[in-house]
């Protein structure tokens, strides 16, 4: 899975106000009705005041830092990998939806053995990963994998990189079947 997204932007989208040092800034993924995937950041103080046009996939709390030149080919790419490291960054402050997909991505970099489960926290809350490349350590919230995750994780999923295309001729998918029960 992968979206082509800005990097966080310098200045505030609903003020116009540049960010500076230590701002708090809160990002949105929104899926526009013209069905791209658009970043906003906007201070946290102005939040509030941010109305944007599409679905609000997911949102996160930042502290903003200037960042040394970056390639930005590099930086426009945003991948399910990056997305992870994103939202498991401690500094972010996650709501529901954001841990949500947090949760879902852990599962999936650790399929494709990009991270790799070292337990729990001492507390007993957080599932520990270590990424497969740089040993870096994340703690992701523990949470019940249940029909409903998995169906709250599709909307988001459907908004950020659209809805499965059906083929014509190729027969419906099943209404949610129940179950067997051995």
């Amino acid at each position: 899975m992968e979206m082509h997204l800005q990097p966080l932007a310098t200045t505030c989208f609903v003020s116009g106000q540049p960010f500076a040092e230590g701002d708090r800034v809160a990002s949105f993924l929104v899926r526009a009705t013209t069905l791209e995937v658009v970043r906003y950041d906007v201070l946290e103080t102005n939040a509030a005041q941010f109305a944007p046009e599409g679905f609000v996939a997911c949102r996160w709390v930042q502290g903003f830092k200037r960042r040394a030149h970056e390639d930005p080919e590099r930086a426009l790419k945003l991948s399910a990998e990056n997305l992870f490291v994103t939202l498991a960054d401690p500094a972010n402050e996650l709501n529901v939806e954001s841990t949500r997909l947090m949760q879902f991505l852990a599962l999936l970099l650790e399929r494709k053995k990009l991270l790799r489960p070292r337990g729990q926290s001492a507390d007993g809350t957080k599932n520990v990963y270590e990424h497969a490349k740089t040993k870096e350590r994340f703690e992701v919230p523990v949470g019940e994998l249940t029909p409903e995750f998995f169906v709250a994780v599709q909307e988001q999923l459907t908004v950020l990189v659209g809805a499965p295309t059906v083929v014509p001729g190729d027969p419906e998918p099943a209404a949610e079947a129940a179950p067997s029960v051995s």
